[in-house]
């Protein structure tokens, strides 16, 4: 007879190998030169592979939790955030300028009102699904939506359908701004800068950049950095604004405000990372380290949602969150063209 305790830990064991093969193999696929050149980064390709993994490997016993796919997404997606900081540096936002900021804070601010608004209010989307994919949809694709889902508490299914949603989208991205460059008045920076405030995935900036011209891929990516640089602020204040909206019936009902409010204090010590690489020269090999660690982290991450993903979840939540990502991408596009025209400077 076999061990209760052995019993428990062959799904354990069996969902760790499956996830740390899946994050090596995508780790080296990404830099396969025609998957780069469709913007396939570690992170998409970890979450393809992953709901294929998903559906052919089933935990056996009901009652267990996938330990090592929550490790992946909580502590190790956590561990790669604050280590993307040091991607970043002061410095690099100042040489931007003051438009690029405005720029995307206004994409920002718009795409979560109306998507919030719309979601809730027009296709009644439950909070959590209309909340995730609009923040996924403003900031930084998956990774913004893995770092509000604390806040939010969304859960899983309303987590896996509203990634889906933005990996689609911003796949679909990446065929339209060919075609929007020869028809908008924009020099290559300009247009590199339009690049980065729209786009969902930093590596949808590279690629999508990379097909205009290289002045275009270094303005498309510093512009998409920015907008990865509001995630902090950008889930802070969602914190604080959830918390308010629930104050009064966490009141009647007698519960404790203190505990219910959840500020995602990791991504304190990602602001810490930008500040320590904007004042300190990291050594060329520990920077390099550092951004393996934490690309490896976020596959991981990125792994374990797509291993935990269940396709019949998109099918159960219908096309209302496929429109409401459709609309999203359109609200992008046309405030990203308006300010870019009014905001930057004529050439």
């Amino acid at each position: 007879m076999r061990p209760k305790n052995a019993i428990a830990s062959s799904p354990l064991v069996t969902t760790a190998i499956t996830l740390a093969v899946i994050t090596i193999l995508s780790y080296f696929l990404a830099k396969i030169a025609w998957l780069a050149e469709l913007g396939l980064s570690s992170l998409p390709l970890a979450i393809i592979l992953g709901i294929t993994a998903g559906f052919f490997i089933r935990n056996p016993v009901a009652a267990i939790p996938d330990k090592a796919a929550q490790f992946c997404q909580q502590k190790l997606l956590r561990l790669g955030i604050i280590l993307f900081g040091f991607n970043l540096t002061i410095q690099q936002l100042v040489a931007l300028g003051w438009q690029v900021i405005v720029i995307d804070l206004l994409i920002i601010s718009t795409v979560l009102v109306v998507g919030i608004t719309l979601g809730m209010r027009w296709l009644k989307l439950p909070k959590e699904l209309a909340v995730l994919t609009s923040i996924g949809s403003a900031v930084c694709g998956a990774a913004a939506i893995m770092a509000a889902e604390p806040v939010v508490k969304g859960g899983h299914k309303h987590v896996s359908v509203a990634v889906a949603t933005v990996v689609i989208f911003g796949t679909l991205s990446l065929l339209a701004y060919p075609l929007l460059y020869p028809l908008l008045a924009l020099s290559p920076e300009h247009f590199g800068i339009f690049i980065g405030s729209t786009v969902h995935e930093v590596a949808q900036a590279v690629a999508a950049g990379e097909t205009i011209s290289p002045e275009a891929l270094q303005t498309a990516l510093l512009t998409k950095l920015v907008r990865v640089l509001c995630l902090a602020p950008v889930v802070v204040c969602l914190a604080l604004v959830l918390f308010r909206t629930s104050g009064k019936e966490q009141v009647k009902n007698g519960e404790n405000l203190r505990d219910k409010i959840v500020l995602p204090w990791f991504i304190l010590y990602f602001l810490l990372a930008i500040g320590v690489n904007s004042l300190i020269a990291l050594p060329e090999a520990t920077g390099e380290l550092i951004q393996v660690i934490s690309q490896l982290s976020l596959t991981a991450a990125m792994a374990a949602m797509g291993f935990n993903t269940r396709l019949s979840c998109l099918r159960q939540a219908g096309i209302k969150p496929l429109l409401l990502a459709g609309i999203l991408f359109v609200v992008l596009m046309a405030t990203g063209v308006t300010a870019n025209l009014v905001l930057l400077p004529k050439v």
